[in-house]
């Protein structure tokens, strides 16, 4: 178990560590040959040009001011500096809220922690139950476990200030998120009002079109808007099968990343032309010359995509049964997405549109109906993985201190047992060990999400943020404290009766503050720190740029400025969140390490989205009620576990007065999502015709259908050399184009009169449709 010593080598590894990253940080990002690495996003907008074009050569490679070195923290109030208001502007709103759930977590925890040391710290110090212990049931404890309410003896009166403090801290924690709840709802209103014309904010995804024999899912798609909705309605886009066309390209243009990598190497040294094998990876197989052979298979995968466009084109099997329409207003598409528009409920199915951006292509040709066999089986996977990646984590971690070690590794117990050693194990290898084994998680979760079909980039990663957070709670914090508990207490299982078993386990679980203190350090200071080196961008950076770099284009290519990551930094956050409001009341000692990490997060990640993120997609903060709702979910698993403490502390007349807590907590959950959660799912349609009127009073001669028309394209029949002509496109292959065709339906109960398929304006209809009579 980690001692208080142990804890400070950790703390001298982790802080040196993180200086490191931030001295290699300071000095790499002042040299004008990294500025594309350390700044992509003034690049992406247009309003940094490259330092490195002019000038002696050196002055263009290395910075030879000498002053910018000495000032090499500056960055930190100069990523502070930015008001919210203008970071919205320039990063989005998504960005800018994301950054307030770290402001949250210092709101909540640096009040909780100035009064958890000032009264329960105190309290806990005062007593000797664990010395006690110690002789009665040889249970083993560090110092800090002393200042923890395992320290205080069964029966005592002192866990009134235990509870009464949960009380403070339940009610503090509850008073910040609604707060914030109000704020961020507000803000996501005020920046839908203010925010320029996008198409999502007109346009509808439509789900599952029933099938007709008579006619096409275009026509069929416009006849039924132009009948239900035909004072709004504009124009459509089909959804098509494109998965295997984009297949092809991707493939394709991987073939000439290679071919203009080779011709760069032949430029540079024309004495012989490279060669290459063409087996598995290039390991093996007959060598050809590389030039000629990348040549020749970019004209073969030319001609497939070609074919591919034309069965694409004309296929009626690659139309899903699925459109993007588009209306007249905001207001006419806010009708459209929150109402049903079927007397059968599993029919025309209709959503908000994710942003262009937002859409995630592959998934819009899964079959809607297939989707929920698809989610079954991602559950009962999802659950079998949780479970079973207990088991590793427990046998990573008992392998990961000096018992574990001594017993596979008997002939290193004379260097373990070395002070510095000893401590370096135990303060810090636990918690690395377990970082380590949690790096590809993320992407196997991001894999799964993918699979269930969901068609935005946002919901794939609110989705794999919540299946990470369930992991998290369930392996890496109820993992670590009962299995911790289990191989730290084991010998005192073994000697005494059945019924002290729940004792023991009541004063083991503070114990494993330790473990987390530790673990926060490698991941929320070392990791963070690690974070803004970027280290990995830097060196696939400047290999593209040795490699493949010919123009500037290319050059703008090879830049990586990533994302936020919502999918694995939120459940991170959310961890941290967890453990304070546990350890909050049990171990306070824990909390200044969590303000560490909310504070130096705040400052990286606030400088990351000022000059490196370049965000995917604009949702607007709509993932806060996750946010808010995970929140909620530690909060009351740290009053249940409070309640569970109490109970083994015999503390039977004090225990009672917790029960409320939880039931206040959930009743306080239902309030807020009543109050606000609309605001994060629903568009008010007052806010929806007040945009449409000041729209319409400023730019009354808009087109808006030629802003429309190709905003839900496919991406691989847009930009690029591959890709089908404009005219091609929107002609009436593709069954979209304003092409006069009479409706095909043996009845035209439900169908006006000739109509224009994705036309600019709905047609006249007749007087026996608009008075409904057949």
């Amino acid at each position: 178990m980690a001692t208080l010593a142990d804890i400070a080598v950790s703390g001298a590894i982790n802080l040196l560590s993180a200086f490191i990253f931030l001295l290699a940080f300071a000095i790499l990002r002042l040299q004008p040959f990294n500025d594309r690495v350390y700044f992509p996003k003034w690049y992406l907008k247009g309003l940094r040009s490259s330092p490195s074009r002019s000038g002696a050569f050196v002055r263009r490679v290395v910075n030879l001011d000498f002053r910018s070195y000495i000032r090499f923290l500056n960055w930190m109030p100069e990523a502070l500096k930015m008001p919210e208001p203008e970071l919205i502007d320039h990063a989005g709103l998504d960005s800018a809220v994301y950054l307030r759930i770290y402001l949250m977590g210092l709101k909540i925890f640096v009040p909780i922690t100035f009064l958890a040391w000032a009264i329960l710290v105190p309290v806990n110090y005062t007593n000797d139950a664990l010395e006690a212990a110690k002789m009665v049931a040889n249970v083993t404890a560090s110092d800090i476990d002393k200042l923890s309410i395992s320290n205080i003896p069964l029966k005592s009166q002192r866990f009134w200030t235990h509870i009464v403090m949960a009380y403070a801290f339940t009610f503090w924690t509850c008073y910040v998120l609604l707060r914030e709840y109000e704020k961020v709802a507000s803000m996501r209103l005020q920046f839908l009002s203010s925010e320029r014309r996008r198409p999502d904010q007109f346009t509808v995804l439509v789900r599952n079109v029933p099938p007709d024999p008579d006619e096409t899912v275009s026509e069929l798609v416009e006849h039924f808007f132009l009948v239900n909705h035909p004072d709004h309605y504009l124009t459509h886009r089909v959804v098509c099968n494109a998965n295997k066309l984009a297949s092809l390209v991707k493939k394709k243009k991987k073939k000439q990343n290679w071919l203009d990598y080779y011709q760069l190497k032949y430029s540079r040294d024309q004495s012989q032309r490279p060669q290459m094998k063409t087996g598995f990876l290039g390991l093996w197989g007959g060598k050809v010359d590389a030039i000629d052979y990348h040549i020749s298979e970019i004209e073969k995968l030319s001609e497939e995509i070609e074919e591919e466009t034309k069965r694409v084109l004309k296929d009626p099997k690659s139309i899903m049964p699925a459109a993007f329409v588009s209306f007249k207003t905001r207001w006419g598409a806010a009708v459209c997405a929150q109402t049903q528009q079927s007397r059968n409920p599993t029919l025309w199915l209709t959503e908000w549109a994710p942003e262009p951006r937002d859409v995630y292509w592959q998934n819009l040709a899964i079959p809607y109906m297939s989707l929920k066999v698809k989610r079954l089986i991602i559950g009962v996977a999802f659950f079998f993985l949780t479970f079973f990646f207990m088991i590793p984590i427990a046998s990573v971690q008992a392998l990961a201190s000096i018992e574990g070690i001594e017993k596979r590794a008997p002939f290193l117990k004379s260097v373990i047992e070395i002070k510095f050693i000893k401590s370096v194990i135990q303060g810090f290898l636990p918690g690395i060990a377990l970082k380590l084994f949690l790096i590809f998680l993320p992407t196997i979760l991001m894999i799964m999400s993918k699979f269930e079909g969901f068609v935005s980039l946002s919901s794939l990663e609110r989705r794999s943020a919540t299946r990470y957070y369930i992991f998290l709670i369930i392996n890496v914090f109820l993992g670590s404290i009962l299995t911790g508990a289990a191989f730290d207490q084991l010998n005192a299982f073994i000697n005494q009766s059945a019924n002290e078993i729940p004792k023991t386990i009541g004063v083991a679980v503070p114990m494993k503050a330790t473990f987390f203190i530790t673990y926060i350090m490698v991941d929320g200071w070392a990791g963070i720190a690690g974070e803004i080196l970027m280290l990995k961008p830097l060196v696939l950076y400047h290999l593209k740029n040795f490699f493949l770099v010919k123009t500037e284009k290319d050059r703008e290519e090879a830049m990586d400025p990533g994302s936020l990551g919502f999918n694995t930094g939120e459940p991170r956050i959310q961890l941290y969140f967890l453990l304070g409001l546990v350890y909050a009341t049990v171990t306070p000692v824990l909390l200044p390490f969590i303000i560490i990490f909310f504070a130096f997060a705040f400052a990286v990640f606030r400088h990351q989205i000022i000059n490196v993120y370049n965000q995917e997609y604009e949702s607007g903060a709509a993932f806060w009620p996750d946010v808010h709702g995970r929140v909620i979910t530690a909060l009351v698993i740290s009053q249940l576990a409070l309640m569970g403490l109490m109970s083994t502390k015999e503390a039977a007349q004090s225990t009672p007065f917790l029960i409320a807590l939880p039931v206040l907590t959930i009743w306080f959950h239902r309030f807020c999502n009543g109050r606000h959660k609309s605001a994060f799912v629903k568009y008010p349609l007052q806010e929806a015709m007040m945009k449409d009127t000041l729209e319409r009073a400023r730019d009354p001669n808009f087109n808006l259908k030629a802003y429309l028309q190709s905003a839900y394209v496919h991406p691989v029949f847009k930009g690029g050399d591959d890709d089908i002509d404009e005219d091609d496109l929107l002609s009436g292959k593709m069954e979209t184009e304003s092409v006069l065709v009479p409706t095909k339906r043996q009845s035209r109960r439900n169908t006006p009169a000739p109509s224009k398929i994705s036309g600019g304006s709905s047609p006249s209809l007749p007087e026996t449709v608009k008075n409904g009579e057949p």
